[in-house]
């Protein structure tokens, strides 16, 4: 019984507050860091040079670097972010309208192609007539737009 017993009390409680401040503070610096590095790499308005010279200031001396950076390009931050974001947002919504319209098109294609092909198992067109057809539905030309299928009426 000789062995000394450590408790949760010979750690304060306010000591306990202390380390997580400053370890919370430590992860946000590194936040802090990491979008700075980010943001120099994002804004096309910089040349090369400019960008390796904040770069190095913001590794050589980070504390200093860091808010330097923040004080002087801090406000354009935010501005350079939104306008990414939106640009991908465009982008993402373009090629659901590009998708969208393309679906549209090879739904029709594959309707107009069986319909071809019902009408020349019936024998109204010729295999030749079929063919023209079949390249007008695929290259999607054609009156109005939309593929053409050519019929020969009683």
């Amino acid at each position: 019984m000789s062995a000394q017993t450590y408790l949760a009390y010979d750690f304060p409680l306010l000591s306990a507050f202390w380390t997580m401040f400053w370890v919370f503070l430590w992860i946000m610096w590194f936040v802090l860091l990491f979008r700075i590095v980010v943001d120099i790499f994002r804004d096309d308005s910089l040349s090369g040079w400019a960008k390796a010279g904040w770069l190095v200031f913001v590794c050589v001396l980070p504390f200093l670097g860091v808010f330097v950076y923040v004080i002087a390009r801090g406000k354009n931050m935010g501005h350079r972010e939104i306008a990414q974001a939106r640009a991908r947002q465009e982008a993402f919504e373009s090629y659901i309208r590009d998708t969208a319209r393309s679906g549209e098109g090879r739904a029709g294609s594959v309707d107009d192609l069986a319909r071809l092909s019902e009408i020349r198992a019936r024998g109204d067109i010729t295999d030749e007539e079929f063919r023209r057809a079949k390249e007008l539905v695929l290259t999607g030309t054609g009156p109005s737009g939309r593929p053409s299928t050519p019929t020969s009426g009683p």
